[in-house]
């Protein structure tokens, strides 16, 4: 079942760890469990990296097109794990990179332009997920490559 409508942003926030300033996913539009997602960033010239990146042309760091890729990828991952199940709701994992391959930049990304971030599962296998992500401004990409993630479970301290 796909999702029927956006989830915002303090939803988003249920499902990953991640919080201001490393939040890069704004909205997400798409959901398909397990099999793909969309999710958006709004590019703003308030970013905390354009003060060094690069004065007088600000640019998104194409690293950090690379993490909203996989924010989006986490964001699917904990949905699917946890879909349907109000047990689950409350998740413990966190969703890490392994790898990432196949990375390339095309355009450039800067303030004013609205980032979508389109995630496909090319494969599960347990706790291991293999994506290939294409960020887009419009119907242009910008960005796209493949990457592995991984969900582990957190441990409570003793």
């Amino acid at each position: 079942m796909s999702l029927d409508k956006y989830l915002t942003v303090e939803q988003i926030q249920k499902l990953l760890p991640h919080r201001y300033p490393m939040l890069l996913v704004d909205r997400m539009v798409k959901l398909d469990p397990g099999k793909s997602a969309e999710g958006i960033k709004n590019v703003t010239l308030n970013e905390w990296f354009f003060a060094g990146h690069f004065p007088g042309r600000p640019i998104m760091p194409g690293v950090l097109i690379i993490e909203a890729l996989a924010q989006a990828a986490g964001v699917l991952v904990v949905h699917t794990l946890t879909q349907g199940n109000e047990a689950d709701k409350q998740h413990k994992g966190t969703v890490y990179f392994m790898s990432i391959d196949k990375v390339r930049f095309r355009k450039p990304v800067v303030p004013g332009d609205t980032l979508r971030l389109c995630v496909e599962v090319l494969q599960s296998r347990g706790v291991v997920w293999k994506f290939l992500g294409k960020a887009y401004v419009g119907e242009t990409l910008v960005s796209e490559g493949e990457f592995k993630a991984m969900i582990a479970e957190e441990k409570e301290d003793i």
